[in-house]
């Protein structure tokens, strides 16, 4: 049986899921504000860049599907989209700020 993954494997496994218009993970963008993992459950809120991202949808379920296959059957899995705080270049981490040339 699968026990259930820390807030850090659920970051690594969110790692997989690309925001196609951006071009990078979603962990790397800032995209990722809260991960809380319980006994039978894991719940993960998220953002997009902008509110009309067009792929907010295909993301999330991205975000549902690998969370998925790292928690034990029948783990509540609820991915929440959520525009507050508004996500702003700054959540990125210095990895992605590298790769779009915004180093200072």
């Amino acid at each position: 049986m699968t026990s259930m993954p820390d807030d850090e494997a659920v970051r690594e496994a969110l790692r997989q899921v690309d925001d196609p218009e951006a071009g990078m993970n979603i962990v790397d963008l800032g995209l990722v504000y809260g991960i809380d993992v319980t006994a039978d459950a894991v719940h993960v809120d998220l953002t997009m860049t902008t509110a009309a991202c067009p792929m907010a949808e295909m993301i999330t379920d991205q975000a549902r599907d690998v969370i998925v296959t790292i928690v034990p059957p029948d783990t509540h899995v609820d991915v929440r989209l959520v525009w507050d705080p508004p996500w702003t270049p700054d959540k990125m981490t210095g990895i992605a700020k590298e790769h779009f040339g915004w180093t200072f």
